[in-house]
C-alpha cells in the first residue's frame, strides 16, 4: 500500500474547513478522503503556527533550514572526498 502525499494547499484547505467548525472532523475527512486523525493533526498544526505568520518566525525558520542544508551538503561533499581518497590509498575498487 502506497502512502498518500498531500500538498500544502490541500492541507491548508482541509485544516481551514476544520477550523471553521461547521462540520465534524469525520465529515470533513470523508469529503476529502483522509483519516479524521490526519484532519485533526493538520488543524492543530495550523492553529499552533498561526501566530508565527504575523511574527515572521516562519520566514526565519526557512532561512535556518537553508543554512543547515548548506552545511550538511558541504559535509557530505567533504566525506565523499575523504572516502574517495581512502579508497585510492588502500586500493579498494567498488
Amino acid at each position: 500500500m502506497q502512502r498518500n502525499k498531500f500538498g500544502a494547499e490541500f492541507k491548508a484547505k482541509v485544516a481551514l474547513e476544520a477550523i471553521k467548525g461547521q462540520r465534524s472532523l469525520a465529515e470533513i475527512a470523508s469529503e476529502f478522503g483522509v483519516h479524521p486523525n490526519q484532519v485533526g493533526q493538520w488543524k492543530k498544526e495550523v492553529t499552533d503556527n498561526l501566530a508565527g505568520i504575523f511574527s515572521g518566525k516562519i520566514i526565519r525558520r526557512t532561512e535556518e533550514d537553508d543554512k543547515l542544508k548548506d552545511q550538511l551538503y558541504s559535509q557530505i561533499g567533504q566525506l565523499k572526498v575523504e572516502v574517495d581518497w581512502l579508497k585510492k590509498k588502500t586500493g579498494i575498487k567498488y
